[in-house]
């Protein structure tokens, strides 16, 4: 009998960021601050100071004007600077021409009908103004081949634009990275001399881990900056004094947890088996004692509860959701009756938690809610004395967290396995409902110049399926590390979108995209004749669903399903999403 076929978890090195990062870097890295301050001996063997710098860093080298960081962006690495300076723009933002975006507006009522008889017949046709790029900004290659935005009349920009210089020593981005949340500042290079070292986030985190200085550095800029904007996006904290909240900020921690990029690392484990509840990063375990309030701030976490001898999921937790709330609360209520917690969380690939400590909820937050809002957070049942569940009872009755009993577990491992949680548009077909009549691809076709931007095929699990369409992640790797802002969110609904004026087909964004949902395809110009670069190549460039962000009343391919097949959905809305299941 053959063996079954192996594969090893990816280990955290087997990948350097620079693999041409040379000894000579390290040591010279080693003597400068802030590393030179650090104590080595502090450092786990598995993880030393030096095997960091050398497997989780790499220095670059940017000329005057060249951006370096875009506000908006995608990122997981923070820079040092370690020679020459860097500008940072405070106010106002640059406007998004010069950041590389599209500039989106909505088609008036004569524009929609008239692409009835003007959509050319030739594919991917791009009209001479879709590839006009801002007179402002310029493109080279720098030394390590890699293309280089330059913003060209940097006094104009200087006037017009608040801006505060950055020196050897600075450090920029690290809030960005750690918490995979977009750059709040556009940052670029000033003089030919500028070199940064860029610390990829998993580097920055086992340095944070080892050394105090820079822990304590990094949370006071992260209170300082941005922990205040988090809190008040919660309710409950929203009702609270600024005095009361500063006491909450004070006391609040965050972690990072995960060890992998789930955009490539996730889906090779997951096709081995290697991915299960029982082998993810615990951040808090059934039955053990609520020691604080858990906000994911970014990425997920699995919900699960013991059944039999393994954990069943229930649910997904993402952005903005909150864990412990609610046992926290009962506790407060009946202290005579606590209860642990009632589930387990588990970290899936990458998540970043906010922990608020149980005393500070009871003494800060609970006695200045209104009492209406703690009702609330206490169901009627949880008055009473606390007593253990059996597996059958939560059977018979379904935790009200519990999507998992309300799509089935053959589903809900389904959107597990392809991680399909992260769409917060995601294009789901009821196959039972579908003929195939290609209505929705073709009305994606007549609103995108006769060039559908989906496949009506993907993965089904029952009458369900995931067409490979762009989902709009919660969490859009395909932004990471695009090198001229092509590929972003739009500002007004957030849909990612890409600038086919400075698209330069590089293929990052699809290569990153774990759905497959981004296509490369060869462009052609009004003629039909393809568009050929200087060495007569076919100019490639990045396409994909963009919500029809331009046209009035939204996916042209939910509008056109004759009958309710095809829906939009937000994935990481479970509930939602069983209610249009039993519709």
């Amino acid at each position: 009998m053959d063996s079954p076929a192996t594969l090893e978890k990816p280990q955290r090195w087997d990948s350097s960021f620079d693999p041409e990062q040379t000894p000579a870097n390290v040591v010279r890295l080693l003597a400068t601050a802030p590393f030179s301050g650090m104590d080595t001996a502090r450092f786990p063997k598995r993880t030393p100071l030096a095997g960091i710098l050398q497997h989780d860093t790499r220095i670059r080298r940017f000329r005057n004007g060249e951006i370096i960081v875009r506000e908006g962006d995608y990122g997981t690495s923070a820079f040092l600077i370690l020679a020459g300076a860097a500008r940072v723009v405070l106010r106002p933002s640059l406007p998004a021409a010069v950041l590389g975006r599209r500039t989106t507006r909505r088609k008036g009522f004569a524009e929609i009908i008239s692409q009835l008889w003007s959509n050319p017949r030739d594919p991917e046709v791009r009209k001479r103004a879709e590839l006009e790029q801002d007179s402002r900004v310029k493109s080279r290659t720098g030394q390590d081949n890699a293309v280089r935005v330059f913003l060209q009349d940097l006094p104009r920009i200087l006037d017009e634009h608040q801006t505060a210089t950055m020196s050897a020593g600075d450090v920029f981005g690290e809030i960005a990275a750690l918490s995979r949340t977009p750059r709040t500042a556009t940052i670029f290079a000033v003089g030919d001399d500028t070199e940064l070292l860029e610390i990829r986030w998993q580097g920055l985190r086992d340095l944070m881990r080892t050394d105090d200085q820079l822990r304590k550095h990094i949370d006071a800029i992260y209170r300082q900056r941005t922990l205040a904007t988090h809190l008040r996006e919660i309710p409950i904290f929203r009702q609270l004094k600024q005095e009361q909240l500063d006491q909450v900020m004070a006391q609040t921690q965050f972690t990072t947890y995960g060890d992998y990029d789930w955009s490539g690392d996730y889906k090779r484990l997951a096709k081995t088996g290697s991915v299960a509840p029982e082998k993810e990063t615990v951040i808090a375990q059934e039955g053990d004692y609520p020691n604080g309030v858990i906000l994911i701030r970014s990425g997920f976490a699995r919900l699960s509860q013991k059944f039999g001898r393994g954990h069943r999921t229930l649910n997904y937790l993402g952005a903005g959701r909150e864990f412990g709330l609610r046992e926290i609360a009962q506790n407060w209520r009946n202290k005579t009756a606590t209860i642990p917690f009632q589930h387990t969380l588990r970290v899936v690939g990458y998540t970043h938690i906010l922990t608020v400590p149980t005393a500070v909820m009871e003494e800060v937050v609970f006695p200045n809610l209104p009492p209406e809002m703690v009702a609330a957070l206490v169901p009627a049942e949880a008055a009473a004395p606390a007593i253990p569940v059996a597996a059958t009872a939560r059977e018979a009755r379904p935790d009200a967290l519990d999507a998992g009993a309300k799509i089935g577990p053959e589903l809900m491992e389904f959107l597990t396995e392809h991680r399909f949680f992260n769409g917060t548009a995601t294009m789901v077909i009821d196959l039972e409902r579908c003929t195939r009549c290609d209505d929705c691809v073709r009305a994606c076709a007549s609103t995108h110049g006769n060039n559908p931007r989906f496949l009506r095929s993907g993965p089904s699990s029952g009458n369900v399926m995931i067409a490979n369409a762009c989902m709009h992640c919660a969490d859009p790797v395909c932004l990471i590390g695009c090198p001229t802002g092509a590929i972003h969110r739009g500002m007004a609904g957030g849909e990612v979108v890409i600038n086919q004026a400075t698209c330069i087909g590089c293929q990052l964004c699809a290569n990153n995209c774990p759905y497959e949902a981004i296509r490369m395809v060869e462009t052609r110009d009004e003629s039909g004749a393809f568009r050929l670069d200087k060495d007569l190549r076919p100019i490639v460039k990045a396409t994909k669903c963009d919500l029809c962000v331009e046209q009035v009343g939204g996916p042209a391919c939910e509008r056109a399903c004759p009958h309710g097949a095809l829906q939009r959905m937000d994935m990481n809305n479970l509930d939602a999403f069983a209610n249009w299941l039993h519709r």
